[in-house]
């Protein structure tokens, strides 16, 4: 059938076939006008996306190969404050260097939105989305979510803890880190878990106590002022890790024979934390950003994060309509069990913009105590206008 039907159009008179080229041309789909608008600028820049976090390496690989355009991978250990001051230092000198589209915990977005560093876009999945999880006019929306747990090495700690409280314990003295700094939300949401935990579920107290629980930690000789990551898990640096699941679910998977890894949700505090993304405001390449979101919320991608033990923001709407595959389907069963009786809590934006300012500010003095970057030697490209800061020089994950 197409045979024919191309053997007829190879004798079509010239006018019939101009009038052909141009109904094609002029039928094209918005998402091959983007893709070709995108191919014109033949660049991405991202930000803060560590490879081994969600499955991102895979992930921007596919992109790659999907679509054909480079992606500059900027700063990838750096935490969501300072990928917002990137945006909002490089506001004035977008170029190659400047970051195109964030990855960030959700109150870092809303607060970039006020000060107007974001662009709106919904891409073609943005009805699936749940309402809560995006903002109404397309500056920010949910990809993926997971919970705070404690990640703990087996070859170590050999009485594992079971909630927040055990950590006082002087079982566990010179044991405790938590896998990021002030910088990240990830710590800043671990901080808020323990002292959900402590005020017995009160979301008002929950900051002011989480500082007084790291400051009992800190006296006890418990808590590892370094920012915590696989290295000092293994070597015992901390060998009680506060940290995502998803993160947690990745290395137990690489070290597998290697190193003995067990993951811990608390019977109490148990948070979930949702990323989001958002193209900012002076994007270089606004149609490669444009494309790298639909790309995000495309079935294939949303099952990727899945597959990188990340609970995909469109997951619900994916179960829904049976694309979920078996084997991905297995993974399901570690988002269950929460070592409680009760779902994890959600922050609403709110509570996690007053979360983020009592514990900025109160670290210091309440807990008393400046949390270390561990050295990291791997090079790191570093824009020109971030140099002045130590932006990039250690490991300070989201």
């Amino acid at each position: 059938m197409k045979v024919g039907w191309r053997a007829n159009c190879l004798v079509m008179p010239s006018a019939a076939l101009a009038v052909l080229a141009f109904t094609a041309m002029t039928s094209a789909s918005p998402m091959d006008e983007l893709v070709a608008a995108a191919k014109t600028e033949g660049q991405l820049t991202i930000i803060a996306l560590p490879r081994d976090w969600c499955g991102y390496g895979g992930i921007i690989d596919g992109f790659k190969a999907k679509f054909g355009l480079k992606i500059n991978e900027l700063l990838p250990d750096v935490g969501s404050s300072t990928v917002i001051d990137a945006i909002r230092e490089l506001r004035d000198r977008a170029g190659p260097q400047t970051p195109d589209v964030i990855d960030v915990g959700l109150s870092f977005a809303s607060s970039a939105k006020r000060d107007g560093l974001l662009q709106p876009y919904k891409m073609t999945t943005w009805a699936t989305i749940a309402h809560a999880a995006k903002d109404t006019d397309g500056y920010w929306y949910g990809a993926y979510y997971g919970t705070i747990a404690f990640e703990v090495n087996a070859d170590i700690i050999t009485k594992m803890p079971t909630d927040w409280a055990d950590l006082a314990s002087p079982d566990y003295r010179n044991a405790v880190g938590l896998a990021g700094d002030l910088a990240s939300n990830q710590a800043i949401q671990g901080v808020f878990a323990a002292g959900l935990s402590a005020a017995k579920g009160n979301v008002d107290q929950a900051a002011n106590q989480g500082l007084r629980f790291f400051a009992d930690l800190n006296r006890k000789g418990n808590f590892v002022p370094i920012v915590g990551n696989l290295a000092s898990l293994r070597d015992g640096r901390t060998p009680i890790l506060v940290r995502w699941d998803y993160l947690a679910l990745g290395d137990r998977e690489r070290l597998r024979g290697k190193t003995r890894i067990e993951i811990v949700r608390p019977k109490t505090g148990g948070v979930a934390g949702v990323y989001v993304q958002a193209i900012s405001a002076f994007a270089s390449h606004p149609n490669a950003a444009r494309l790298w979101m639909e790309y995000l919320y495309s079935d294939e991608t949303q099952l990727a994060f899945l597959n990188g033990h990340c609970r995909p923001i469109r997951l619900a709407d994916l179960a829904r309509s049976g694309k979920v595959p078996a084997e991905l389907g297995k993974r399901l069963v570690q988002f269950h069990d929460y070592g409680g009786d009760v779902d994890p809590l959600f922050p609403t934006l709110e509570e996690q913009e007053k979360t983020r300012e009592i514990i900025t500010k109160g670290w210091d003095g309440v807990v008393g105590v400046k949390i270390q970057c561990l050295p990291d030697d791997s090079p790191s490209d570093v824009p020109m206008a971030l140099n002045k800061r130590t932006v990039g020089q250690c490991s300070i994950p989201q």
